[in-house]
């Protein structure tokens, strides 16, 4: 199956904080392509940090639209050297 620009998304999603909710708990930024991968690659407590500025969100789109293009033998590779650390779901 080939791989067009529209499979990929930067997706900037909230994660509730116990006891706080989600509007004072964790923002974090996904890689994302639909029915094959994700990527969580940054994360951040609201608290410490408002939000990511512009040019951060733009940088984040170029890493996805790089990320999301490779290999599963380019991430096999990744993983291996650690620069990438995969987590399976359980089940």
């Amino acid at each position: 199956m080939g791989r067009s620009m529209r499979t990929w998304v930067a997706i900037k999603q909230r994660i509730a904080r116990p006891g706080e909710g989600k509007s004072k708990g964790y923002r974090t930024i996904v890689l994302f392509r639909k029915r094959e991968a994700s990527f969580l690659v940054y994360g951040f407590s609201k608290s410490e940090l408002g939000n990511i500025r512009e040019d951060e969100e733009e940088q984040f789109k170029k890493m996805a639209k790089h990320v999301l293009f490779l290999t599963d033998a380019q991430l096999s590779e990744l993983v291996a050297n650690g620069q990438l650390e995969e987590v399976k779901k359980d089940g």
